[in-house]
This record gives C-alpha cells, sequence and structure tokens, in this order.
C-alpha cells in the first residue's frame, strides 16, 4: 500500500566519512566506502552540492544540491567516494549504512 511518500527502511549506520569543507572555492572528497558498502546517508547545517563517483570526483555548483538540514540517502559502490562543494564552511555528514 502507498503513503504517498518515499520511506526509507530501517538500517544500520556504519562507518562515519565525514567531510570538512574549510574553503568556499575547492571541493573535498571523503575516504573511500568499505568493500560491502552500497548507501550512504549524507546529511549537511547548510546547502552544499555533492557528486558520488570512482578515483577522486570533484563536485561543482552544477552537481546535486542538498538543501540545509535535509537528510538523503544515496546508493553508492565499493570504492567509490563523495565530494561536496559548499558556498558554506562546514562539514558534511557521510556515513555508510549497511542494509
Amino acid at each position: 500500500m502507498s503513503r504517498g511518500f518515499l520511506s526509507v527502511d530501517a538500517a544500520r549506520m556504519g562507518v562515519v566519512n565525514n567531510v570538512a569543507v574549510a574553503t568556499t572555492s575547492t571541493a573535498v572528497a571523503s575516504s573511500a566506502f568499505g568493500t560491502q558498502t552500497y548507501q550512504v546517508r549524507v546529511a549537511a547545517t547548510a546547502a552544499c552540492f555533492y557528486k558520488v563517483g570512482t578515483a577522486t570526483p570533484t563536485a561543482a555548483a552544477t552537481d546535486v544540491l542538498l538543501p540545509a538540514n535535509w537528510v538523503e540517502y544515496v546508493r553508492v559502490g565499493p570504492g567509490e567516494k563523495v565530494s561536496v562543494f559548499s558556498a558554506s564552511i562546514q562539514t558534511v555528514s557521510v556515513v555508510e549504512v549497511a542494509e
């Protein structure tokens, strides 16, 4: 039965891999995700842009917008990283999720 909104099943939070955005002119990438990581939880206190990819992705203002005080679950692959670009100096919470 559909309730008209997206729901996320409960999951165990794993490795915390916060990304500290220390400057507003350069994107910062996380460490590579674990070999069994297929989903991450991303949250930020200020709006930011993010990009997921292999090697070292570089987020820009043209990538996915994460609004301030928003939590988003994102599918990823083992070894990938998330890059964050923000107009605000902040720490973006990136947590590996065990399904």
